[in-house]
């Protein structure tokens, strides 16, 4: 059988999954005899995994390692759910699918996979959310153990509380980079998911986003959210991009400038080939958004008086600045042909293009090489010379990437625009998105980012590691051959290192009971601070009981009547009342909802029923509270409690923003969450969706990727701080630590550390593992 790891004690050690254990070695500290023994035999186990019914929920970087650890260990009743599809930013460790692939769904192709591996095993394969009505507590409930290898915190809790409400064991796990862990939730026996409090993702106001960025993460937001959407996606929606241009003194670009004046009208962003060229329409959006938005926040002298005024840039000035030992020249001249100019080559030289084999091809040749539903290839950095991903561009190569980018996306791919979205693998959109971020952090005075690391932040990109992603698949299916087994007592949380504590990489603490303050096993209400004067039922929908409860289908009640309902079945005049109660203050209510009420809220799909009781707030910290919502409880910390345990931004995302947490921050926080990526919140926030408009006016960074570890136990954090020469804190009673020894040989070890960027998804190199 597969057997990843072993446990010891001492000099003695005993196999804890497929291997005979004779009588006189210990178990846990106990002579393994009788009924303990019989389990532990390689026999019963095979038995017991292929009578098993599993479910794996999540075919990614955990889910493809999982998958084929469990058939080769004897598992044969698999279904599997996932509802993404195969990126080329998954394959170097996402081992079952090929580029061939590409496009695909993950759990079709996974199962094709497993199956060639064990074709005597029954895989049933579901290319769909989990959270689709269809996969009910019946559906749960024909489970002997599910597993999850999620990538968002929502999912997870939905099939937290789906086992809860099926009474089936759930085995949670995650991973980012050298780190990993495996926790076992048994209703009534350990704490359920939810017992214990999970970062939330970091929200800034819309204001800091558009008028006073200081980080370099506000700028790449501000780059994906608002030009680029502008630009390329969806027409007739608005952003903090529409500015009627109604200036007497100042104009949109340098044209407008020395004229001093512009006429009153709709400034257009669409580019019409009649009246101008593509190089003179990429200049007047340059010179619109960073030249003349630019002075107009100027404007507003209250926001200047304690910060750095930002420096509008425009085209000619930039090009005006560069010197004539600049890398890079400029030709200002509009009329100018734009494939003779090119950074560090003569002018009149052919513009050469790099393929994705790394050999160079002439603008024509290019052009007729298609690569899918865009061209992944074409790439306004290598036309201009920048092959350097790590390399932090200067002022005028920003500028020429920007121009270049939204030249070649006008005239290359102009059936796109209008309804594209920003995807990590589309070249062209990442170097846009890139450009025009640097451009704004150059003009607030903050640092710029490098296209690497500005695709990690802008992507969503985990720099996962393969190894890791085995060593964590290998847990899971040891602690669920102990849940199959009945040795519930047996069942760890088992933490994986990236460096070794006392020579140990892999720790393990006992589970915790559950939480009897928990609001979704324990039924603890939870208290809503909020200000019962401005704020709508509809915002605490969306904001509360959607975006943090994480409730699909709610039914929001106040004592007996019913303020909100969904439902297929709902009769029109009902649908049209519970809108209207989205729209009405928590006051307007008869009786008011005010300080002291309650409401309740339930899920009938989720089994799921919560009480929240409701104190009334009026002031609020804008930068920590931008919601103007505050939810305390079991799983949710006060803004106070937040602010002692919050580590640093600087500390995550550093000045050159790179993600820059070590082992000892990653030990000093409730929950190590992966890189991130900016996401708006909605009005009518689907929990996983794309950016939408929020009218809170907050920008959200939400984890989402294939792997994301969780939470580390009070016995794990000592551990560490004890390494790392920190003052040690007592022990949690209840977890007693076993040592684990993970057998990584050196060829294993070797791979680990030499993959490209620890395997990250922006490695321009495919690995296959």
């Amino acid at each position: 059988m597969h057997v990843p790891s072993q446990v010891y004690r001492g000099d003695r050690h005993v196999a804890i999954a497929g291997l005979r254990a004779s009588p006189q070695h210990l178990f846990q500290g106990k002579w393994v005899t009788g009924k303990c023994m019989a389990a532990m035999d390689p026999r019963v186990q095979l038995q017991k995994a292929q009578d098993a019914k599993v479910l794996m929920v999540g075919a990614g970087g955990i889910g493809c390692e999982l998958l084929k650890t469990l058939v080769l260990t004897g598992f044969r009743h698999i279904e599997l759910i996932d509802m993404d599809t195969i990126e080329i930013s998954n394959l170097n460790r996402q081992f079952l699918f090929r580029q061939r692939h590409v496009g695909k769904p993950k759990a079709e192709v996974a199962r094709e996979a497993a199956l060639k591996l064990r074709p005597d095993a029954k895989i049933v394969a579901h290319h769909a959310n989990v959270k689709d009505p269809k996969f009910n507590l019946d559906f749960f409930g024909k489970f002997s153990v599910v597993m999850n290898g999620l990538d968002n915190l929502e999912a997870r809790r939905h099939v937290n509380r789906m086992c809860l409400a099926a009474n089936v064991p759930l085995v949670e796990s995650g991973t980012t980079g050298y780190l990993g862990q495996v926790t076992v939730h048994i209703k009534g026996k350990s704490e359920c998911y939810e017992c214990k409090a999970k970062a939330m993702p970091k929200s800034y106001p819309t204001c800091t986003i558009t008028n006073t960025p200081s980080k370099p993460v506000h700028c790449i937001v501000w780059a994906k959210e608002l030009p680029f959407a502008k630009l390329f996606g969806e027409r007739g929606v608005a952003n903090d991009l529409d500015i009627r241009v109604m200036a007497e003194g100042g104009g949109a670009g340098e044209d407008a400038r020395s004229e001093g004046h512009e006429t009153e009208e709709k400034y257009s962003y669409e580019w019409c080939k009649e009246s101008e060229t593509s190089r003179a329409f990429a200049r007047r959006i340059f010179d619109r958004i960073f030249g003349f938005n630019v002075m107009k926040t100027l404007e507003m002298d209250d926001l200047w008086k304690n910060r750095r005024r930002p420096t509008p840039l425009y085209v000619k000035d930039v090009w005006a600045g560069a010197g004539e030992d600049d890398e890079c020249r400029g030709d200002p001249d509009d009329t100018a042909e734009p494939d003779v100019e090119i950074c560090g080559a003569e002018r009149g030289a052919k513009r050469q293009r790099v393929d994705e084999s790394g050999a160079s091809v002439n603008h024509t040749e290019r052009d007729s090489m298609a690569a899918g539903p865009w061209e992944r290839g074409l790439s306004a950095a290598a036309s201009l010379g920048l092959m350097d991903l790590q390399k932090v561009w200067s002022l005028k190569e920003n500028t020429r990437v920007f121009l270049e980018s939204l030249r070649l996306f006008v005239e290359k791919r102009p059936e796109e625009i209008g309804c594209l979205t920003f995807d990590k693998d589309d070249t062209l959109a990442v170097e846009f998105v890139t450009a025009a971020a640097n451009l704004r952090a150059f003009s607030f005075g903050i640092s710029m980012q490098s296209l690497f690391d500005a695709k990690g932040v802008a992507g969503n990109i985990v720099h996962a590691i393969a190894t890791t992603n085995a060593i964590i698949a290998g847990l899971i299916v040891l602690e669920s051959l102990k849940v199959l087994n009945d040795q519930t007592d047996a069942c760890r949380e088992v933490f994986c290192l990236e460096h070794p504590a006392k020579k140990k990489l892999i720790m393990s603490a006992e589970l915790e009971m559950p939480n009897v303050n928990c609001y979704v096993c324990s039924k603890k209400p939870l208290t809503l601070e909020a200000d019962a004067q401005h704020t709508t039922l509809g915002c605490v929908i969306n904001k509360i009981v959607r975006k943090r409860l994480c409730v699909d289908s709610p039914m929001v009640f106040a004592g007996d009547r019913i303020l909100y309902e969904v439902g297929d079945d709902l009769e029109e005049s009902e649908v049209k009342m519970y809108e209207q109660n989205l729209k009405k203050r928590l006051c307007d209510f008869d009786p008011p909802i005010s300080n002291g009420s309650a409401l309740t809220v339930e899920d009938l799909q989720q089994d799921f029923k919560c009480n929240i009781f409701i104190k009334h707030r009026e002031d609020f910290d804008e930068e920590r509270e931008p919601d103007r919502l505050v939810l305390i409880g079991s799983g949710f910390a006060s803004a106070e409690t937040v602010a002692k345990k919050e580590v640093s931004e600087s500390k995550v995302i550093g000045e050159n923003g790179q993600h820059n947490v070590k082992p000892s921050e990653v030990s000093q926080a409730t929950k190590a969450s992966s890189e991130t990526a900016p996401t708006r919140v909605g009005a009518e926030d689907s929990n996983c969706g794309d950016a939408q408009t929020c009218s809170g006016g907050v920008v959200v960074i939400e984890e989402d990727d294939d792997e994301v570890m969780e939470a580390t136990t009070e016995s794990m954090l000592g551990k560490r701080k004890r390494e790392e020469g920190e003052t040690e804190r007592p022990p949690s009673p209840k977890a007693e630590e076993e040592v684990v020894e993970v057998l990584l040989s050196d060829t294993a070890a070797r791979k680990a550390s030499s993959m490209p960027g620890k395997g990250s998804e922006a490695d321009p190199e495919i690995i296959d593992v």
